[in-house]
């Protein structure tokens, strides 16, 4: 793939995980190689990556995710005028989403991406800079598990359970927190193409808004 096919097919996989295939570490570790050369602030490199393989770990870190996911689902969803692309796309997320809050705790592996630090009380100037030092490397890391065959999804529902999360895995919670949970399977079939979005000429802005 070139980077423009890499950057454009990369989606939120869900219903095409793969939940019965087993994913080798070292491709997992491969892929934070290379997440851990994203830009991090002051080049402090305060990540630590956990990757989840046991069942029982697993499946406890599941129920958090989907708890959370059917509390969140039961807040409704924003409407969108028919000629929206994100309205075409609504039930076809929801049908991917409640996929993968049911089926969490199944996926071959979990990589938890953290951050040293709470912000808890800070600036949005701090809590920006936190997040910065953290989301690229975890972006990279889907990226690159891509470009092996493998599909993730960018998944946050998890922290409302986050310190009993923490508990489970031994995170020390007063110092690291957990930015994002990661389902990591092979996915079927290859025919990821580049999704319908806002048409650019109403989301950008030149000189002024």
């Amino acid at each position: 793939m070139t980077p423009d096919e890499l950057l454009t097919s990369t989606r939120s996989v869900r219903l095409r995980l793969d939940l019965t295939r087993p994913v080798p570490g070292e491709l997992i570790t491969e892929c934070i190689q290379i997440a851990v050369q994203a830009p991090t602030g002051g080049n402090r490199q305060q990540w630590q990556w956990l990757i989840v393989t046991d069942a029982e770990r697993k499946r406890f870190i599941g129920e958090c995710y989907r708890k959370a996911w059917y509390a969140y689902a039961a807040g409704g969803r924003p409407a969108y005028p028919p000629e929206d692309p994100r309205a075409q796309q609504v039930s076809r997320v929801v049908k991917s989403a409640m996929f993968l809050a049911d089926k969490m705790g199944e996926v071959p592996a979990m990589v938890i991406p953290c951050l040293e630090g709470r912000v808890e009380g800070q600036s949005s100037t701090a809590m920006a800079a936190f997040y910065g030092s953290i989301i690229p490397a975890t972006w990279s890391f889907m990226l690159a598990a891509r470009g092996r065959g493998l599909g993730s999804a960018y998944t946050t529902l998890h922290l409302q359970y986050e310190h009993e999360v923490a508990e489970l895995l031994g995170v020390p919670y007063d110092r690291y927190t957990q930015a994002a949970l990661l389902p990591v399977a092979y996915y079927t079939g290859d025919t990821f193409h580049p999704a319908d979005r806002i048409p650019l000429e109403s989301i950008v802005h030149w000189e002024a808004w």
